[in-house]
C-alpha cells in the first residue's frame, strides 16, 4: 500500500519488492537487502529507483531517495494514456492500451501500483516474457517516458490530428454519464453509495407498516365467512334433531 512521504509535494511511495542475497566470505555468509520503491502524486509524475544496504528499512530509505531524484512526468488524457505504446527492459516487453472511463486498471500487482501513483484510473496492460518485478518496473518506465501528447505530435509533423480515438471514448463515456444521471432525482449529478444506502432503507421501512396495515384489513373478512359458516351449521344441526 502507497504511504505519503510528503505533504508539500504529496508524493507516494510504494515499496514494490524486497531482495535478499547473500556472499559467502570466510567466516560464513554475509547477507545484504535491495529494495524497489515506487514513488508518484497521482497527478502526472512517478519515479523509481533499486537500493542496497545491510537493513531493510536503510535500503528503503535510500531507493525513496533516489527515486525522488529520479521523477518523470507522464501525459495523461484524462484519466488514461493518450495512445498505445510499448516498453521493453531486457527479456521483458510491456504493452500499455487506453481504456475508456470506467474500465479501470487491468493489471498484474506490479503494472497496477506504477499507474495509479502516476494518476492512470483506465487502462489495459499485457506483460510479454520474463515476469521478473525488476525488468517489468523499468519496462513500465520505459512505456512511461516514450509518451506524447497530440499537440506535440502535431508541431512535430506539421499537421493537424483532430480528435483522437480516446478522445472520442471520453466524450461519449461523459455525454452517457449526464444523460443517465439527469433522468434520476439527483439533478445531473451521480448518486454515491452512501447517498443510496441512506435512501433505501426509508423505503423499506414503509414497506412493513403498509403491509401491516394491509393484513388488518383482511382479517376481519377472512374471519366473518367462518362465523357465518358456524351459524349456519348450529341452525342445520338443530334442524335435524327436530326432524
Amino acid at each position: 500500500m502507497a504511504e505519503l512521504m510528503e505533504k508539500s509535494s504529496q508524493l507516494e511511495s510504494h515499496t514494490a519488492g524486497i531482495f535478499r542475497t547473500a556472499a559467502t566470505v570466510k567466516g560464513g555468509r554475509r547477507f545484504s537487502f535491495g529494495a524497489m520503491v515506487v514513488v508518484g502524486d497521482r497527478r502526472g509524475r512517478a519515479g523509481f529507483a533499486h537500493a542496497k544496504s545491510q537493513e531493510v528499512p536503510t535500503a528503503i530509505e535510500k531507493a525513496e531517495k533516489h527515486a525522488k531524484q529520479n521523477i518523470i512526468s507522464v501525459p495523461l488524457t484524462g484519466g488514461t494514456i493518450p495512445h498505445e505504446i510499448e516498453g521493453r527492459f531486457l527479456a521483458t516487453t510491456v504493452r500499455l492500451l487506453p481504456a475508456s472511463p470506467g474500465t479501470g486498471v487491468i493489471a498484474g500487482s506490479s503494472v497496477r501500483s506504477i499507474l495509479e501513483l502516476v494518476g492512470i484510473t483506465d487502462c489495459m496492460t499485457k506483460v510479454y516474457g520474463s515476469t521478473n518485478k525488476v525488468n517489468v518496473i523499468k519496462a513500465v518506465f520505459d512505456a512511461l517516458g516514450r509518451l506524447r501528447t497530440k499537440e506535440l505530435v502535431a508541431e512535430l509533423r506539421g499537421v493537424d490530428l483532430g480528435t483522437t480515438d480516446i478522445e472520442e471514448r471520453i466524450d461519449r463515456a461523459q455525454r452517457f454519464m449526464s444523460s443517465g444521471s439527469g433522468s434520476g432525482n439527483s439533478g445531473g449529478r451521480v448518486l454515491t453509495a452512501e447517498e443510496v444506502r441512506v435512501e433505501r432503507p426509508e423505503k423499506e421501512e414503509e414497506k412493513p407498516a403498509e403491509e401491516a396495515k394491509s393484513d388488518e384489513e383482511a382479517a376481519p373478512e377472512a374471519e366473518a365467512p367462518a362465523e357465518d359458516n358456524s351459524a349456519g351449521d348450529g341452525e342445520s344441526g338443530e334442524e335435524k334433531s327436530d326432524s
